[in-house]
């Protein structure tokens, strides 16, 4: 019973889980507990047992664990309900050695014969527990297993989140020396352009300094006496 009341407790609040929910790391509070990490607009948090960081959006309803606490309930309530000692009916002082199926409380061979109790399914209580045992443990295996589960999901999105993170590590890397190497060549190409400028320059500067002398020649000559000018050797 001690071990059922664990799995039925709330780590935060100590109580009985109360719309109790699952972390993507398997782990399990109450919604309004677990709902303190994420007061303000924060939308990432540290799970209180693990301290892996976890979303708010994937916090999942535990249905499961919802059953389990309400078994432990009832449970922990007919353990004191209608008691006079340890396992003694306190209105006949007999052993409960029975239970009650539909009021689901232990009873004594006498409450048996009751109005109560007549027309009620009732069987031995060690049957009843043992019914119950076996309930919860198929309870506990299924929320282990899906703690399993959600555990092993984790890891592997934490693993895969890594990769992508690695893989765009490199790329930014790849992609800076790229940048380097292409700017590199653009500033060559910058100071060819530059040079074959000037080249051109001075090539164009040398040609009108030619064309400035012949033109100088040729209004020399136009200026001349016409004999002067139609001598052939002036020309």
């Amino acid at each position: 019973m001690s071990h059922l009341q664990e799995e039925a407790t709330c780590p935060i609040c100590l109580e009985y889980f109360t719309e109790p929910v699952t972390l993507e790391c398997g782990h399990n509070f109450c919604r309004a507990c677990i709902g303190q990490c994420w007061v303000g607009s924060a939308t990432a948090a540290s799970c209180p047992q693990c301290r892996e960081t976890v979303q708010q959006r994937n916090l999942r309803p535990n249905r499961q664990l919802a059953n389990v606490v309400e078994i432990a309930k009832r449970l922990s309530l007919q353990a004191t309900k209608g008691t006079g000692g340890d396992g003694v009916c306190g209105e006949h002082q007999e052993a409960l050695k029975l239970f009650c199926e539909e009021d689901e409380t232990p009873i004594c061979v006498i409450c048996r014969e009751s109005r109560a109790h007549r027309a009620h399914t009732v069987v031995p209580i060690q049957e009843a527990a043992q019914e119950y045992k076996e309930n919860i443990q198929a309870h506990l295996k299924t929320l282990r297993e899906e703690r399993e589960k959600l555990w092993g999901f984790h890891k592997q999105i934490q693993t895969e989140r890594q990769k992508i993170v690695s893989e765009f590590q490199q790329l930014r890397q790849f992609l800076e020396e790229q940048e380097r190497l292409l700017l590199s060549q653009l500033e060559k190409l910058d100071e060819e352009i530059v040079r074959i400028q000037n080249e051109n320059v001075s090539k164009l500067s040398e040609q009108i300094s030619r064309l400035n002398e012949l033109i100088s020649e040729m209004e020399g000559k136009c200026q001349k006496p016409a004999s002067e000018f139609l001598e052939g050797d002036e020309w």
